[in-house]
């Protein structure tokens, strides 16, 4: 559907472009055309009849307007190839043999080259691989990606180079037919097949014209290829592991991937697409895992409506002077535009600007999430009184960090040239010129400013000086395992939100999620909030992000006014990041957020120490609201389901409420499980439905400290449940006695055996309605009995406990009974 509405559309374009043609070479005969049509009406009329002729007439008219338009697009792109094929060729030096190119190439690319084109190109891989899937494979992971050890032969039939304006070119052939790589996918089949496969991409033929350009005093190499390469792969499937399919070839697969390596190389690597290779001095040796971007829109120059809607020809030059001249002046003095500013999901916009030549002078703040990217400019026409804006051109600049910590930028240069750029450190300006892709006029002034880099060791260069934190005393890695430290995340205040509330009312927000932990902050009702909320997470590590949301209450449902996503690779323990987040998916909007990690050992020694083992876990549940409804009447049956570690219990059942109120307390070993709640909806006869799920972080508590929270429930659209969390430090004297302990177990035990008598007389009685009720009762009676019977467990077991300290404090205390037992 979407190949059939694009087709449509470039149909229509077509077609409006062909009529836009025809009115422009026949203005100057129209005042003729009205009165030979007004005189073939009177013909037609009161005379004799012309139907018969006027259609024919008028189909060959069409006709030879049709052909002279086709004929002037021919003759345009055979001038545009002609101007770029001798800017590109002249002039041309005498072609030369590079047998040491590719001796040089066999020596360095085993240690220096394959890593590097391995991690670069396995990122552009795992992204297409999201994007463009197989109709046979429902999902692609890739395993292994390693470019081998047989580097690509360059220039078999020499080099040349050409002058291209000020920009020295040259010229070589690329041809790489390697066996000897490693790229390994897991593909899950899609219906009506299952199961999953290995795919081994074991042999790869890439054979194409390569053009390198030096840039920035030999700092740099830009390179791409003149046209798209030719493309040969080999696929086998391998068999053993998770496969769970024959060793069989799947139908497709080999011309999906052949499609997709070619359409990556056309959209990344072929003219005038081109990657960057850096040659620096000096190698820090630090991977950047990120960093923050200043971006401002300075101002364009030379548009005009006739430049983004195709060049005139010479002939429709001179037709359209004079009055229409003027009147086209008039027209690009009234255009109003605005610049969109891309850079991955993040997007921001100026105002809008009138005239030819606009000023914007617009600054926005934005992330980037990688050590690569590029940032895309789109300009667009604002048309008053209409809820679209027409598309006119786009430009971009392609970033990169440099291992001597400073910064590339480069881009598409008039007549497809090459502007580049060099940021020595962080805090430096560059201002740069683009012309609009694809238009034949149209200037973009631009300033970048990189603020900060972020490194995977949790260093930071920002302003000319390279900040890194002290290593840890026990000279450990950062990248911990999950138990080993916490995030303290302060979510501080809001800037420049937009809500889309018609009231005008402004009730704002924030969820966080950090693995499978949620977090809300509480509802602030302004449009610049401020929050000053501090929440707490494990550390997960393995590169997970840091999800932001932020939200709006609305009558109909919250409604979400941005997202982000924060890396957290790298922090150091006593180095706290204050940062400004831009939000995604919106056109304006940031949030101010503070984050620090805490080693547990630092965390618990100003918070208490863990009791692991000789402790048990109070948790209160109290009650829950807004949640979602399960019955078709619109309420729920809800109550929650526990798991702790191997033990599972349950509240009872709150009957028709979405605002149910248990009051229920149960206690568990502290053995440091995970503490999982489990909302559902309470059937007698069909399978009981989830309403939501959450996380009960306790481990890192303070001891004998209760934790009042209201946690948001996950899987679900909306509700929260309220708890109550204690870890309990074993004080005997607190505890109740174990002979009422066990009067309460008999106690239930006998309301079990009354609840079940009940329950044979209504089945005796054929009640079958009132059933439910005592079921349920007597499920929430056996799960008290278990919950008690697990008290008494944990009551032996810290006696047994406070014995052997006693014990242990007699012996230490008394030499000579230590000198006998010994």
């Amino acid at each position: 559907m979407g190949r059939r509405k694009k087709t449509s559309l470039m149909n229509v374009d077509g077609v409006v472009d062909f009529f836009n043609n025809v009115m422009v070479e026949k203005k100057l005969y129209l005042p003729f055309l009205i009165p030979l049509i007004l005189m073939f009406w009177a013909l037609e009329k009161w005379i004799f009849s012309l139907t018969n002729w006027v259609p024919l007439v008028l189909a060959v008219w069409v006709t030879i307007q049709y052909g002279n338009y086709q004929h002037q697009i021919a003759v345009e792109d055979l001038n545009k190839k002609w101007k770029r094929l001798t800017l590109r060729t002249s002039p041309i030096t005498p072609l030369e043999h590079c047998e040491w190119l590719n001796k040089l190439l066999m020596e360095i690319w085993s240690n220096y080259m394959n890593p590097k084109f391995s991690l670069r190109f396995q990122s552009i891989v795992e992204k297409r691989l999201k994007r463009h899937k197989s109709r046979l494979i429902e999902r692609v992971e890739l395993l292994e990606f390693s470019l081998g050890s047989s580097p690509p032969w360059l220039g078999l039939h020499g080099t040349r180079w050409s002058t291209f304006g000020d920009q020295r070119v040259m010229h070589l052939g690329f041809d790489w037919d390697t066996t000897d790589l490693s790229i390994m996918l897991l593909a899950k089949v899609a219906k009506p097949f299952f199961g999953t496969a290995k795919i081994v991409i074991n042999s790869l033929h890439i054979k194409g014209d390569l053009l390198l350009m030096p840039i920035l005093d030999g700092k740099a190499i830009l390179y791409s290829f003149i046209s798209s390469p030719e493309v040969r792969i080999t696929v086998a499937f391998g068999s053993g592991g998770s496969q769970s399919l024959p060793a069989t070839e799947l139908p497709g697969v080999s011309s999906w991937l052949v499609k997709l390596l070619t359409d990556t190389l056309a959209k990344t690597m072929v003219e005038p697409r081109r990657q960057c290779f850096s040659l620096p001095a000096v190698d820090l040796r630090k991977q950047a895992v990120g960093g923050i971007v200043y971006v401002t829109v300075l101002s364009a120059t030379k548009l005009s409506r006739s430049s983004f809607r195709g060049s005139p020809s010479r002939k429709q030059t001179r037709l359209s002077s004079g009055v229409n001249g003027l009147q086209e002046h008039i027209d690009d003095k009234v255009i109003q535009t605005f610049v969109e500013v891309e850079l991955g999901e993040l997007t921001r916009r100026t105002s809008v600007r009138p005239g030819s030549n606009p000023q914007w002078d617009s600054t926005f703040n934005m992330v980037l999430h990688d050590n690569t990217g590029i940032v895309r400019f789109h300009l667009y026409e604002h048309m008053p009184g209409s809820v679209t804006c027409g598309y006119l051109a786009s430009c971009e600049i392609k970033m990169k960090y440099v291992t001597d910590d400073s910064t590339m930028f480069w881009a598409i240069g008039p007549d497809s040239g090459v502007i580049a750029k060099h940021s020595e450190f962080c805090g430096k300006d560059v201002e740069m010129v683009l012309p609009f892709e694809g238009v034949n006029a149209g200037e973009l002034a631009v300033k970048l400013v990189v603020k900060e880099w972020q490194f995977s060791d949790g260093s930071l260069s920002f302003n000319n000086l390279r900040v890194s934190s002290q290593p840890s005393l026990n000279a450990s890695s950062n990248f911990l395992s999950r138990t080993g430290r916490r995030i303290s995340v302060t979510v501080v205040e809001g800037k420049d939100l937009i809500t889309k509330d018609k009231s005008g009312k402004c009730n704002l927000y924030v969820k966080m999620q950090y693995g499978k932990v949620l977090q809300k902050t509480k509802t602030v009702h302004s449009f610049n909030p401020t929050w000053n909320q501090k929440f707490e997470f494990e550390e997960i590590g393995d590169g997970e992000y840091l999800k932001i949301k932020c939200y709006t209450e609305d009558v109909f449902g919250d409604e979400s006014i941005g997202s982000a996503r924060i890396s957290l690779e790298g922090l150091v323990e006593g180095s706290p990041r204050d940062v400004w987040i831009p939000l995604e998916k919106v056109n304006s909007g940031e949030l101010r957020i503070q984050i620090e990690a805490v080693r547990i050992d630092d965390y618990e020694g100003s918070r208490g120490s863990s009791y692991h083992g000789n402790g048990w876990v109070e948790l209160v549940l109290i009650e829950a609201r807004d949640l979602v409804a399960a019955d078709l009447r619109g309420t729920s049956d809800p109550y929650v389901r526990v798991h702790y570690g191997n033990l599972k219990r349950r509240t009872k059942v709150m009957y028709k409420t979405l605002n149910p109120k248990w009051h229920q307390t149960l206690e568990f070993p502290d053995d440091g499980s995970p503490l999982l709640l489990h909302v559902k909806d309470h059937n007698a006869l069909l399978p009981t439905s989830s309403i939501g799920d959450c996380v009960v972080e306790y481990q890192r508590l303070p001891p004998n400290e209760m934790a009042d929270k209201w946690i948001p429930l996950q899987g679900v659209k909306r509700g929260e449940i309220h708890v109550q969390v204690t870890r309990k430090v074993p004080e005997l004297e607190k505890r109740p006695s174990v002979d009422s302990s066990l009067s309460k177990a008999h106690q239930i035990s006998s309301q079990m055996k009354q609840m079940m008598i009940k329950l044979q007389s209504l089945i005796e009685d054929s009640n079958l309605e009132g059933i439910s009720a005592p079921l349920s009762e007597l499920e929430t009676l056996q799960d008290m009995q278990e919950e008690y019977t697990v008290q008494l467990e944990t009551e032996q077991k810290l006696l047994l406990n406070k014995l052997k300290e006693l014990g242990q404090e007699i012996l230490n205390s008394s030499p000579s009974l230590s000198r006998g037992s010994s």
